[in-house]
């Protein structure tokens, strides 16, 4: 029997296979069973399910290094069942780093990308839009591989698993750099909604979290850039956006969980570091967040921000009780065709009791809040959107199908919601 990280959902799957060369890999996918890529499970819903064979990748030796840097060109090809901290921790050590890193180093570069999953910050787009190439077995056990330039690339990145197993992804690098992490309280929702592009802009990374109950934003966590060698502010001053706009720098170490210890998380009070270890909210040699939890996120257009802010506002007796705490981020858009981010959006993620009842019971109520205003759903956690309007809002879904239909005539690569999804 097995289960995803978060303990609600048992997958259908009849076996896990860990296949150690290629070679293994492509003799399985050219069988009979339905098969699907299987990550760090951090997925919330049953994006990668199936009722045949999970694959594990992280385990197998192609001839090249795990993590492995082309100096000349600075991107790195890695196993795409690593995980991000991994990667993260071996391009530190080469001077070479990612632009940006998910709220958790602990999840697979392959699961992230191909479900869109995202850090956060007005300029940074989410993790698949440093992908440049992939390596993948199709169903057929053929080794394909596809580069940014070929017709198919924006429609295999963002592919959920439905097109092949991902072996390989190659990623775009840049030097590495340092980065400062502070945590302010007590932002005003006025002053957010009438400063939001200057609150969100205000750092390389910014997240805010909430219970949406609360008189003000109860935290803003700020990452920015800082410069090597040069003295940095050992606090934030009064000068500051932030604080002008009446928030207060914490004195002391925060989780985004109120009452939950601190010492899983980043370092925090303006202490600078390498980016691999500022940019998630938590470090990778801890258990991520609590565990014991279910997830939810929405993406809008940047455009209806402040009218979200306030539906949710609205919503805040509602979905308060059922909360561990909830998080607004913005990222960039990009060009991918299952990208959610098809242009500058706004993320409202909620990170939920383990409740699976109640919180199904009051999904429905915040997507008739958010879809009215352009919501999309994030591939891998828990939402009810009907299926045939998930499909209807990216234009590029027909061409998806086609491609998925090309590549796995047979549909064995599907399972769990992509079959539902592929099949509207």
């Amino acid at each position: 029997m097995t289960v995803n990280w978060a303990g609600n959902l048992t997958y259908s799957s009849q076996r896990v296979e860990r296949p150690e060369t290629l070679e293994q890999l492509q003799e399985l996918m050219a069988g009979t069973d339905p098969v699907r890529a299987l990550g760090s499970r951090h997925s919330f819903s049953d994006v990668a399910d199936t009722t045949g064979v999970h694959v594990e990748v992280d385990a197998i030796d192609d001839g090249r290094p795990p993590v492995e840097l082309d100096a000349a060109t600075g991107v790195v090809s890695v196993n795409g069942g690593l995980r991000h901290g991994v990667v993260a921790t071996a391009l530190q050590a080469s001077g070479r780093a990612l632009s940006n890193l998910a709220s958790l180093p602990h999840i697979s570069v392959a699961g992230a990308v191909a479900t869109a999953t995202h850090g956060s910050g007005n300029g940074n787009q989410c993790l698949a839009g440093d992908v440049v190439g992939l390596e993948l077995v199709t169903a057929s056990g053929d080794l394909l591989t596809l580069r940014r330039g070929d017709a198919d690339f924006p429609g295999a990145v963002v592919a959920l698993g439905a097109l092949g197993v991902v072996t390989r992804v190659e990623l775009a690098t840049r030097p590495t750099f340092d980065v400062r992490q502070d945590v302010l309280t007590g932002l005003p929702w006025d002053a957010l909604a009438e400063n939001l592009d200057a609150v969100t802009g205000s750092a390389y990374s910014v997240s805010l979290f909430t219970s949406w109950d609360e008189p003000t934003v109860r935290e803003v966590w700020r990452k920015a850039l800082a410069v090597p060698g040069e003295a940095t502010p050992a606090a934030v001053g009064p000068d500051d956006v932030l604080v002008a706009l009446g928030a207060k720098p914490a004195t002391g170490p925060h989780h985004p969980i109120p009452g939950v210890d601190p010492a899983a998380c980043t370092a925090q009070l303006g202490v600078p570091g390498p980016w691999h270890e500022r940019l998630p909210h938590f470090r990778l040699d801890f258990t991520p967040s609590v565990g014991d939890e279910l997830q939810s996120e929405y993406l809008v257009p940047r455009a209806r921000a402040v009218e979200a802010i306030e539906a949710l506002r609205r919503l805040g007796p509602v979905v308060a009780p059922l909360l561990l705490t909830s998080e607004i981020r913005t990222v960039a858009a990009d060009d991918l065709w299952l990208s959610p981010f098809d242009e500058d959006r706004i993320g409202f993620h909620f990170t939920w009791v383990a409740d699976g009842q109640a919180v199904r019971a009051v999904l429905p109520r915040l997507e008739d809040a958010l879809l009215p205003l352009g919501a999309r759903a994030h591939w891998g956690k828990l939402s009810t959107v009907p299926l045939a309007d998930v499909a209807a809002d990216y234009p590029r879904f027909a061409d998806f199908r086609k491609l998925a239909g090309h590549l796995d005539p047979a549909g064995r690569m599907r399972g769990g919601y992509v079959e539902r999804l592929l099949a509207v």
